[in-house]
Order: structure tokens, then sequence, then C-alpha cells
């Protein structure tokens, strides 16, 4: 016996699902007509800017309200500049810069973007206070580490996307920034007392909400004064008591993908993580990346079920699909202020660069790539300084622990080396590559990730970016003399 279509209905009405490919199958459109609230666009979806147009009007041949959203931060995280790393320098860098009219301006302009190919809800700001310097998730997705910092900077973020007449999605309540693992393997504690949240990482919290924001996005992680040993994702007190009672927000709560181990660990699956995200408060569930038919069905199904067995009150799922369909209705008659970007994401990136010592005499460098993994949030995204380079640099890419130092003098043959890392000071063998290397050799290095305290000893110059994206790149390829 099938479900009823009412309740399946219902159930999809809650649903941000996603598909393989660059071309909507049939089966999402379907759902989306069966009314599935929406999709997620991830990298493998977008090739170009008309081919993303051609999938999102698919998508709302379906329903002319389909949620279309995407992941499009800037900096390290970007879907639309995948193939090439974003033209915007990411919130490190805004940070830095320290200008919010800029951050607005910067935002605008993403908002801008997406809003031409089709794309209505941007899972982005993060508006985490980084305050742990090794956090292997947020790093130079933050502003900052300094609260009034990032809410000064969160605010005006929210503030250009919406303007341009996309939402904006903040990120990762009640604050993923003091965390030191990362939620898509396992659930991070933060385990510190509630006053201490209220003063370090919900202020921008409160200054989105402030700002209008049509969307908070909700944190796979624990805090055991307020979560007990779930996930924030599943708590009732940080989503209702906290979110929507303390800090007055009424928008849409979404969740963080729920095929992340830290949710889907916790809960026993990504269905049963739906009943409970809902049960707690959370409106729009994002299955995550990895979807097909079969999953949302099993989804909706689990909903459905929860709804006859009392884990779920119909009027918590109404409650829901309403706050969704209000948030699609406004992306349909929202006033949209376009802004062109030109030079506005590397001019940004140039004034964010840090440049410690003398950067001269470098232009016919060594220059060695430090292989780093990626996040999974990152995803594989070109990063570097490869395609700034002229003709006098050479690149070359290795793994510090497997580096011997003297191959790499004697591949340089008197040219200044420079190495290029994102958090160089925690990569395996990276520092003492280093002092191994400038102890008796010409050394300058770039440092694309978090900044950190460490410096190593006896370099020519040290250069902080703020981020690994195409426009970070190419401000310091300019400020060393190494671009084309």
């Amino acid at each position: 016996m099938g479900l009823d279509p009412g309740l399946r209905r219902l159930a999809l009405g809650t649903l941000l699902a996603a598909y393989p490919g660059s071309v909507p199958p049939e089966w999402a459109v379907d759902l989306v007509a069966d009314g599935l609230a929406g999709h997620t666009l991830f990298g493998g979806n977008v090739i170009e800017p008309t081919q993303v147009s051609a999938s999102t009007a698919m998508l709302r041949a379906g329903r002319s309200d389909v949620l279309v959203a995407i992941d499009e931060e800037g900096g390290d995280v970007t879907r639309l500049a995948h193939a090439t790393g974003s033209p915007y320098p990411g919130n490190a860098a805004l940070g830095a810069v320290g200008d919010v009219t800029l951050t607005r301006q910067v935002y605008q302009a993403i908002g801008t973007e997406l809003a031409g190919v089709g794309i209505t809800l941007d899972l982005a700001p993060t508006v985490d206070v980084n305050t742990a310097d090794d956090n292997p998730i947020i790093g130079t997705r933050s502003f900052g580490a300094d609260p009034e910092q990032v809410a000064a900077h969160a605010a005006a973020a929210t503030a250009g996307l919406q303007v341009a007449g996309v939402a904006a999605c903040a990120k990762h309540f009640p604050g993923h920034g003091a965390t030191v693992a990362d939620s898509h393997h396992e659930l991070p504690t933060v385990d510190v007392a509630p006053e201490l949240l209220r003063r370090r990482d919900l202020p921008p919290f409160a200054a989105v909400v402030a700002a209008g924001t049509k969307a908070v996005m909700t944190a796979h992680i624990r805090v055991p004064a307020l979560t007990g040993t779930l996930p924030a994702t599943f708590s009732r007190t940080v989503l209702v008591d906290l979110l929507r009672h303390e800090y007055g927000f009424d928008g849409v709560v979404v969740t963080d993908a729920l095929e992340m181990k830290g949710a889907a660990l916790a809960a026993g699956g990504i269905a049963p993580g739906a009943v409970r995200a809902l049960a707690a408060g959370a409106d729009l569930l994002c299955i995550g990346a990895k979807v097909d038919a079969d999953l949302v069905e099993r989804v909706a199904t689990e909903i459905v079920a929860a709804l006859g067995d009392g884990r779920l009150d119909r009027s918590r799922v109404e409650q829901a699909a309403g706050r969704v369909a209000d948030l699609a209705a406004w992306t349909r008659t929202a006033d949209r202020t376009t802004a062109a970007s030109g030079d506005l994401g590397y001019a940004a990136a140039r004034r964010a660069l840090r440049v410690e010592g003398a950067p001269t005499g470098l232009d016919r460098s060594l220059v060695v790539q430090l292989h780093g993994n990626s996040t999974i949030a990152e995803g594989r995204v070109p990063w570097g300084l490869g395609p700034h380079l002229g003709g006098g640099a050479e690149q070359i890419r290795v793994v510090a622990a497997e580096t011997d130092p003297a191959d790499l003098r004697r591949r340089a043959a008197g040219r200044p080396i420079l190495l290029v890392a994102r958090h160089l000071h925690r990569l395996p063998g990276g520092p003492e590559l280093v002092d191994a290397l400038s102890a008796t050799h010409p050394v300058a290095v770039v440092e694309m990730g978090w900044p950190a305290t460490w410096r190593p000893d006896h370099v020519r110059a040290f250069v902080t970016t703020y981020g690994a994206s195409h426009a970070n790149g190419r401000a310091a390829a300019e400020a060393l003399g190494l671009t084309h």
C-alpha cells in the first residue's frame, strides 16, 4: 500500500535533495512536481553558466517556486567556479581587510551571479567565529576570531546576498568555530557553558537575525550543556529555545547535510535523522550530495511513518513546510539590485594580502606547492600560484614529508625556492622542510590557509593570503613579481 499522497507531499515539502550530473534527471523534476522543496547544486552539477541556467529552468518546469540552493561562499568553498577557483577571496580575507562595505559588495556580486543562473538560496555566509587555530573545517571560511568583527561582516554579507534577491543561510548554529574535529566524519564536541557561547559564538547569529537572514543552518556539533549526547541539529533546546525564542529568529531552519557522520551516526541513518531534526524544530532538511529517488522516498516514508506512530506531530511538519513555502514565495517576488563584479574580488584579495620580509628577487623562483588534503566542504578545487605564473618561474608539487631538501636545492639550481601551502605549520614534515631549506638556501613562504602565529626562521619573505581562491593566488603572485 502506497503512501497517502497528501502526507507524502507534506513530507516532501521539507526536503532539500540533490541529483547527479549536469542535467536534472527525470526523477529529480518529477519530485519537484510532487512537492519536493528543492535541490542543492554541487560541483558535479556545474559546467558553465548557460548549462546551470538550463538546469534551473528544467527544475522550475516541475514547479515554479522550487528552491535551488548552492554552497557559494567565495574563497575556498565554491561550486560555480569549482573548475578554476573562486574570483572572490573568501571570508577570512574580507575580515582581514576590515571593510564591511566591501563585504556587502562582494556578497551582492555573488548574489547577482547566482540569481543570473536561477539559484535562489545560498547556503552562506559562514558566520562561525574561528577561535580554534587548527579547526579542520571552518578556518578561512570564517571572517575571523573576534565575535564583533565576525558579526559586522556576517550582517553585511547577509544584506549583500539578499539585496540581490538570493536568500542567505547563515551557518553553522550555534557555532562551529571552536571545533577541532570535522562533522563530516564524526560528531565534534564543544564542551563549554552556554554563557561562553553567548559571548563568543552567538553574536554573529544575533547580527544576521537582525539583518533579516531568511535562513539559518544547524551545526552537527555537540554542546553537552545544551544538547546532551546529540548534535545541535537534533536539539529542541538549541533550535527552538535558543534560536527562535531567545534570538527571535522566525525564518527557515535548515539542517546541515544529514548524510554527514555527525548526524547520521547519532540518528542511525539519514531517514531517522530527518525525523529527529523535524521534531527538534528544523524546517528544511538537507539530505546531502549523494542522493537518488529511492533515498528521497525512504526519507519521505520515514517522516510519514513518524506522523503515524507519534514521533512527529502533524502540526510541526505543517509548520516546517509552511515556512519553506514562505521562503520559496519570497525568492519569486524579492526585489533584485544587481551588482557587476568586474575586478572586485581580485581587488579585495590584494587588499587582504599581508607580506612580511622582503619579497624581492623572487620572480624566477622554483615554486613548490606542498600537497594538502581538501575538506569535503571545499572539494577538489584548484588552488595555488600555478595559473598566475609568468615564464620565469617553474612550479612543482610535492608532499612535504616525502621530500628531500637536497633534491629541491638541486632542482632550484641557485634560484630562490618559494614554498606554497595551506596550513603549513600543521602539514606533516612541513615546518621541518622549511627549516632545512632556509638554513642554506633563499626561501620564501606563501601561506594560503588560516593564519597561525608560527613563523619559520631565516625565510626571505612570508606572505599570508587568508585563502586559496583564484583571487588569493593572483594577489600573491603579483606581489612576488611572478605574474605573466
